[in-house]
């Protein structure tokens, strides 16, 4: 535990990557494997992740990204997208997913099946939607704390224009919607904010104990 805090001390949104340094294709793995084991509500992953290796196609996203240059220097970038309307279809696959994963029928689970179904689609589109995305967070989340424990550099990302993003990616045809965009890869040497002391809230101030 101790290594753990160490290496979140260690990371840092990173402002500048040094283009030269690729990610060795065994870390991509331990690192999709981080986010494909995330927790996610009812464990449903309502969610995909794309992979932009294309330079022209990191290029454009540069640019819908508001020019910001992680975008094209780093080793790897990925694009977080949540399900649109995610409802019966989905559930379903969980369930023959569950089914054969751990060799149970379907109909045993028939009630768990109804109750879920009738949770997530009481929601409004929207506020599944709403759903569906804050779920990307929790990936992640994931992905961040197994990167610093690779030291390996992470910039996650807000800024960009999200019809922007789907439109180059092709995401409206895919019923998805851009949710976060995630720089990987190895931080500059001229990059001075990894120099930076860490501000954050002391502990009794961010906790609260009742």
């Amino acid at each position: 535990m101790n290594n753990f805090i160490e290496n979140q001390n260690w990371r840092y949104a990173t402002k500048k990557f040094d283009a030269t340094k690729k990610i060795a294709e065994e870390d991509i793995t331990i690192l999709k494997e981080a986010i494909r084991l995330s927790s996610s509500s009812y464990g449903l992953q309502p969610y995909k992740i794309i992979i932009v290796e294309n330079p022209e196609l990191r290029a454009q996203l540069k640019t819908a990204s508001w020019g910001q240059s992680q975008i094209v220097d780093a080793s790897h970038v990925l694009v977080f997208a949540n399900e649109l309307n995610f409802g019966e279809d989905g559930i379903d696959n969980y369930f023959k997913n569950v089914s054969e994963t751990r060799e149970v029928s379907i109909e045993s689970m028939k009630g768990y099946m109804g109750f879920m179904k009738t949770t997530i689609t009481a929601l409004s589109d929207n506020d599944r939607n709403i759903w569906s995305a804050k779920q990307t967070y929790l990936a992640l989340g994931n992905l961040m704390n197994a990167a610093a424990e690779l030291r390996i550099d992470l910039t996650p990302m807000e800024g960009f224009v999200p019809e922007q993003v789907n439109e180059l990616l092709g995401l409206n045809d895919l019923g998805l919607n851009a949710t976060l965009i995630t720089t990987l890869g190895y931080r500059h040497e001229e990059d001075a904010t990894q120099y930076f002391k860490k501000v954050r809230k002391p502990t009794e101030e961010l906790f609260i104990t009742l």
